[in-house]
């Protein structure tokens, strides 16, 4: 049998670093393992980290099933400010007092949000709007009617305190934002959230606690004339 054939491709569970693009990630292990068929199951933004699947040759066929998994984030939203982007992109542009807020109060925003919810994406988004990215128009001072979504909340737990830091625990269905949901929030508190760190823990049941760092991904082992491998990769 030809063993490029009958190689079924692997699945990479990588940490994304801090201000790395997906699309860095995907050409950073192309570069390392010599591969062109290879690309990644959900965008992270910049800002983000967290688990990012990479999908290399006949498994780029699965991108759009792992995409479509339920999701869990962790993060921080900082109530009382608002930012045009609703996370660090962008600068603090609105400040409210926040002396009012309660932990009921936090906790209720909280339940308020949880269920099937009608999402208006962040005009900061790579969504397309007339052939261009959302951020594109936004980044040039320019405002873009985007359409709500669909998408459901599972659980939305607070997970700390420590005002005007709130820590959060979000599962949430495909297409979610969290960044609007640090909008979201600070309006159903009446004083304005941004979204100020965000980590994704799961996609299904792919665990960020199995990822890996870019640089410890490994090249997979040779193949003998079978097209069996020749050692095991704990990436595979």
């Amino acid at each position: 049998m030809d063993a490029q054939a009958a190689d079924p491709g692997r699945i990479l569970l990588v940490n994304k670093p801090l201000k790395w693009t997906s699309f860095d990630v995907v050409n950073k292990l192309r570069y390392k393992l010599k591969i062109k068929k290879i690309g990644h199951a959900g965008t992270l933004d910049p800002l983000a980290t967290g688990l990012l699947i990479i999908c290399v040759g006949k498994m780029t066929k699965r991108i759009e099933e792992f995409m479509g998994q339920e999701k869990e984030y962790t993060g921080t939203f900082i109530i009382g400010q608002t930012t045009p982007s609703y996370d660090l992109e962008t600068e603090v542009s609105e400040q409210k007092d926040i002396r009012g807020i309660t932990p009921e109060m936090i906790q209720a925003a909280a339940h308020s949000l949880t269920g099937v919810l009608q999402q208006l994406p962040p005009q900061h988004s790579a969504i397309r709007v007339g052939g261009k990215r959302a951020y594109e128009f936004a980044r040039a001072g320019k405002s873009i009617e985007l359409t709500p979504r669909e998408i459901e909340i599972r659980e939305f737990e607070i997970t700390g305190m420590q005002l005007p830091e709130v820590h959060f625990r979000i599962v949430c269905t495909k297409g979610t934002y969290i960044r609007s949901m640090a909008r979201d929030f600070g309006d159903a508190l009446h004083v304005g959230a941004y979204l100020s760190a965000l980590c994704r823990t799961r996609i299904g049941e792919f665990r960020l606690a199995d990822a890996v760092a870019i640089e410890d991904v490994e090249p997979m082992p040779p193949k003998d004339a079978s097209g069996d491998a020749m050692a095991v990769n704990p990436l595979d």
